[in-house]
């Protein structure tokens, strides 16, 4: 079955019946006409983005099925669109999905994820700044509103905006007109935007923490994606494309997903979806040995299962020092697992451990390890 999945994959064409392939998009007026080959029900729907060689957007499920209808029609209008969904489920795909099926994908695409700006520099990433607009503008920045002239903008965590960067938001958004910082004339912009969220923007708005008038106006279009836990017919197909993609990346070209790993797969929660999913197999297809992967609760360090066997005899040392190593060896091991769930997301991370994001980076530099090696590659849903 494993063999079958990835077979199927492959051979996705515009043609096949019971298929969604929108394949490369980035060839002028293909997008369209290839969404509208999607069944209603039933069948394999791909989808690959520009510039991309793999398919990162796979499933077979009812609730896939839906989020390909909602994504058709969301690409065929220009209004904002508010994605939701746990961490992990693919919302900026998603994004990337709607932007290049519909009219605005021969314009640039630009992510920017809200938890990463400052809440002193939100207006000046935003909407950029004219020179001498404050001590450290020695040059004129044009914002991230201006680059995406034409195109769409992506506010990924967009709950993680403070109280300053909300009334900018909204201001914008009212007529899609803004100012740089320091400057004295407005500017009309000519962008779609797209914001994602993780958390239930509703209930930060009734607790006071979210403008309630920001959220009317990110509310107008949502796209709702399905955690992978209620996606149980896709885990299969998407653990065989992952092994596919990876053996193809590090040139184990025949490397194939174990047929005993399927009854696990079926069964895992996935707390990290399909994040958590493809960093495990990932790390699977390097250090395998053979031509097959095989997936299970023994499966080395899976996410959600934390292995802190110190591989020494405690009782040989002293108390204190056989605490301070069995410690070293809990963090290391909780840190690895929580930035492989977050794709080396250190603000989420924080978020989700409970701890201060200062904190966390220095056990992160104490350990050594390198945000960057868990960073999202290809990430695919």
């Amino acid at each position: 079955m494993a063999d079958a999945v990835v077979d199927l994959i492959r051979s996705v064409a515009p043609t096949t019946p019971g298929a969604w392939s929108i394949g490369d998009l980035s060839e002028p007026g293909c997008a369209q006409d290839r969404v509208r080959e999607a069944p209603d029900t039933g069948g394999v729907l791909a989808l690959r983005l520009p510039g991309r060689g793999e398919f990162v957007f796979i499933g077979e499920s009812a609730a896939f099925a839906r989020v390909q209808r909602l994504i058709e029609k969301l690409s065929t209008c220009d209004a904002h669109v508010l994605i939701k969904g746990e961490t992990g489920t693919g919302k900026e795909l998603a994004a990337r999905s709607i932007h290049y099926s519909g009219a605005r994908r021969e314009g640039p695409f630009l992510p920017l994820n809200c938890g990463a700006i400052p809440e002193n520099l939100v207006e000046s990433e935003l909407f950029g700044h004219v020179r001498g607009a404050f001590t450290d503008a020695r040059e004129a920045y044009s914002g991230i509103v201006a680059q995406a002239e034409g195109g769409t903008l992506f506010l990924d965590e967009i709950e993680a905006l403070g109280p300053r960067g909300q009334v900018a938001l909204l201001r914008f958004l009212q007529d899609l007109e803004y100012r740089p910082v320091g400057g004295s004339a407005p500017r009309s912009a000519n962008v779609r935007v797209i914001a994602a969220s993780n958390v239930d923007l509703s209930m930060l708005a009734h607790n006071g923490t979210y403008r309630q008038d920001l959220l009317f106006r990110l509310n107008v279009l949502v796209l709702e994606m399905p955690s992978l836990r209620s996606r149980s017919d896709d885990v299969v197909l998407l653990a065989g494309a992952f092994v596919d993609r990876f053996g193809q990346r590090y040139g184990k070209r025949r490397m194939r997903l174990h047929p005993a790993s399927i009854d696990w797969l079926r069964s895992h929660a996935w707390p990290g979806n399909v994040r958590e999913l493809e960093n495990l197999v990932h790390r699977e297809v390097l250090l395998s040995d053979g031509d097959t992967v095989l997936l299970g609760p023994s499966t080395g360090q899976a996410p959600g299962i934390l292995n802190c066997d110190t591989g020494v005899t405690l009782t040989g040392s002293a108390f204190r020092q056989a605490k301070a190593h069995v410690v070293a060896e809990f963090e290391r091991a909780y840190l690895i697992e929580l930035l492989a769930r977050t794709g080396g997301n250190v603000a989420q991370a924080a978020r989700l451990c409970g701890q201060e994001r200062s904190r966390l980076n220095k056990l992160v530099r104490k350990h050594g390890l390198n945000r960057t090696d868990f960073s999202r590659d290809g990430q695919s849903a």
